[in-house]
């Protein structure tokens, strides 16, 4: 196929297919997908192609690096729905979950963002050119601290799907973006969360080259109804297994 040829979804699919079928015969369970997945184009230009380069003073990072304290994060943080004068548009919803290890214990302190579309699935940054409309409301970034538990909790909107250009008539799942830091700067995990039941989860070659079928529905939220609030907002839970078989999966791993 021409490298100019535009790649239609069924293109896409086949791709996918394929990629699963030679990870299949390879006779081992492949938790992810190689660095340079076919079908989603993009990555081929973004992950390392290089090998990983040994620091003499792994100290020196942390002291040029960024830091933040507990007074830096405020309870308005974890609230998207009230960063800005006037309410933004689209349904309300609260992500809440925990944060755990291996062993199912509570990570406690840790920080945790989230960056995401607004309803009509455009994100408020300069380079996103999707003709949907801008809310003047709505930033669409957040962070808060796990507590003692574990857990933490964020109020927003529910993002919108969004056309990404991989192929012709490509399409994103709605989703969240999630970042945790450890006790350090350089201790990042990044990953998505999906909400259940989107129709769109088939064609998107970014969730399909979690080839775990299992290891994907962990990237899938559960609305639980006991979470969502009298006339306020959906109520959704994801907890964030940081290890382990039951691990959630993060981007740099793929």
């Amino acid at each position: 196929m021409s490298p100019t040829q535009i790649l239609t979804q069924h293109d896409i699919d086949r791709e996918i297919a394929a990629a699963r079928k030679a990870y299949e015969a390879e006779g081992v369970l492949r938790h992810h997908p190689a660095r340079d997945y076919p079908p989603y184009r993009s990555s081929t230009l973004r992950h390392p192609n290089q090998a990983l380069v040994s620091l003499l003073d792994p100290e020196a990072a942390e002291l040029r690096g960024p830091v933040f304290g507990a007074t830096d994060v405020t309870e308005l943080d974890a609230d998207l729905t009230r960063q800005h004068q006037g309410e933004p548009l689209g349904e309300r919803i609260t992500v809440t979950g925990r944060v755990l290890d291996r062993a199912g214990r509570p990570v406690a302190g840790q920080l945790v963002e989230i960056w995401q579309a607004n309803a009509s699935g455009r994100y408020a940054h300069q380079r996103d050119q999707h003709p949907a409309p801008l809310d003047p409301n709505f930033t669409g970034s957040g962070r808060c601290l796990t507590a003692a538990d574990g857990s933490y909790s964020f109020t927003t909107v529910k993002p919108g799907p969004y056309p990404w250009r991989n192929h012709d008539n490509a399409w994103r799942p709605a989703h969240i973006h999630f970042s945790l830091f450890g006790t350090a700067f350089t201790q990042r995990l990044v990953t998505q969360m999906y909400f259940p039941g989107d129709p769109l989860f088939p064609y998107d070659p970014i969730l399909q080259s979690v080839t775990d079928s299992a290891a994907r529905e962990r990237l899938v939220a559960a609305y639980e109804h006991d979470l969502s609030r009298s006339e306020w907002s959906l109520g959704y839970r994801w907890d964030i297994v940081l290890d382990g078989p039951a691990a959630t999966l993060t981007e740099d791993e793929h």
